[in-house]
């Protein structure tokens, strides 16, 4: 029984990242076909366990344009999609996905970033970041506010009040006892 290597995906328009870890993989054989099919196979380890992994693609793709590339610890493919859009997901099934296919948040972008620019929420070009007086450090944030002009229950004052009431009556009393009073017999 083949067993299955943890394989990471990420995309892009137009196409998609396949990194499948596997350290040491020998005789690796790959199959792509134009439907979507990824077929990857090997051995790897001092036994030379068998590995694969049968994907059917959320789509088509380019076979001639895809690529592949290896190291000692991983074989990362670039598959060219068919059609640039962005998929809704990398397999056909729906559902929960296969426990060994995770997704490469190293190469994940968002498809509102692919074009190189922050989204719409992160342009600060218009923001002048020097009149925010940051260089005082984090223990400065209230450089500007003259002394005394604390409106903030700090803490501190807190403390002093606690101390003090520490030493005063009791604010609540406590309800008489109906109970007539015990004497002490000697």
């Amino acid at each position: 029984m083949s067993r299955h290597p943890t394989v990471k995906w990420a995309q892009r328009s137009d196409k998609l990242f396949i990194t499948v870890e596997l350290p040491d993989a020998k005789n690796v054989k790959l199959k792509l076909e134009p439907e979507g099919k990824f077929f990857f196979s090997a051995t790897a380890g001092a036994d030379n366990l068998p590995y694969e992994v049968d994907l059917d693609l959320f789509d088509k793709i380019n076979v001639e344009e895809s690529k592949s590339s290896s190291t000692s610890r991983s074989i990362v493919y670039l598959v060219k999609k068919a059609e640039d859009k962005w998929w809704s997901r990398l397999i056909k099934q729906e559902g929960l996905r296969p426990v060994f296919l995770k997704v490469d948040w190293d190469k994940w972008v968002d498809e509102d970033e692919e074009d190189g620019k922050p989204g719409p929420d992160m342009d600060f070009n218009d923001i002048d970041f020097s009149k925010f007086n940051m260089e005082e450090g984090p223990s400065d944030f209230d450089a500007d506010v003259p002394e005394g002009d604390d409106d903030d229950d700090s803490d501190a004052e807190g403390v002093v009040e606690e101390e003090d009431s520490a030493h005063s009556e009791p604010k609540a009393a406590v309800p008489p006892s109906n109970e007539p009073e015990a004497k002490a017999s000697i």
